[in-house]
């Protein structure tokens, strides 16, 4: 067998995943290739009935590749319906490390993000409230810009994944742990790796936009309505205490 990536990285955007590759790029034993986020998975120019793994293994050709363990980091995985049968036909093996955050926050981050492109122009609540009907517009795929509520409902994501892969090769972390005990979340993710514990230069902000306004009430409530059933059903489902998501946004 051809050799494989050994991990991914899968989301959830805006969840810290930009500080995590860059963390996970120091260690000796890990090979990450430079750019993040190859879109590899989800990309649906390929002809996947025949796919050919050339192209992205080109990525992990460096000399100083040789006897690592490889992964690569792209955030939209988790939430692209066709990528996780595309990964489990590539390697039934692979390891996924999947980090959350607030669905509620990260929304917000999500729809900064985009203003901040150029890519919306509608203020956040509007942008809430037109989701679903701009979101037509890809049907029958997601939409990769709009998708602001559709990305936070993770037990969803999770449980499509789980349907590809056993709950043992998949690590779920917390955005929030990883911002205020690296090392200990570092340290999970290299023993479920296999390899090393070794010493990280942390602390980074990476890529952190500001804000212009905080959240405005309006788009808290709204959001707090959508999401408070699922982040219950998150904790049920990863035995998890979440009332701080609901707390940070009252």
């Amino acid at each position: 067998m051809a050799r494989r990536v050994d991990f991914l990285v899968c989301g959830t955007q805006k969840g810290g995943t930009t500080a995590l590759h860059n963390y996970l790029g120091q260690h000796k034993e890990l090979y990450l290739p430079k750019q993040k986020e190859l879109h590899y998975f989800d990309d649906e120019s390929l002809d996947w009935r025949k796919p050919n793994y050339d192209n992205y293994h080109d990525y992990f050709c460096d000399k100083s590749s040789i006897g690592k363990t490889w992964g690569e980091v792209t955030p939209i995985y988790m939430y692209w319906n066709n990528s996780m049968e595309r990964i489990w036909q590539y390697n039934k093996k692979i390891k996924i490390i999947i980090i959350l955050r607030n669905p509620i926050t990260r929304a917000y981050s999500h729809w900064n993000m985009e203003k901040q492109r150029n890519a919306d122009s509608l203020c956040f609540i509007k942008a809430l409230e037109t989701e679903q009907t701009r979101s037509r517009n890809s049907l029958p795929l997601q939409h990769r810009v709009y998708s602001y509520i559709d990305r936070g409902f993770y037990s969803q994501q999770l449980r499509h994944i789980l349907r590809f892969f056993p709950k043992e090769q998949l690590l779920v972390l917390r955005q929030e742990e990883l911002i205020v005990k690296a090392k200990q979340i570092l340290a999970n993710i290299f023993e479920f790796l296999e390899v090393e514990n070794q010493e990280i230069k942390t602390g980074d902000d990476i890529h952190t936009l500001k804000y212009d306004e905080p959240i405005a009430t309006e788009a808290k409530k709204l959001l707090l309505n959508t999401f408070r059933a699922e982040i219950k059903q998150l904790e049920f489902m990863l035995n998890w205490d979440c009332s701080a998501w609901l707390e940070e946004v009252q």
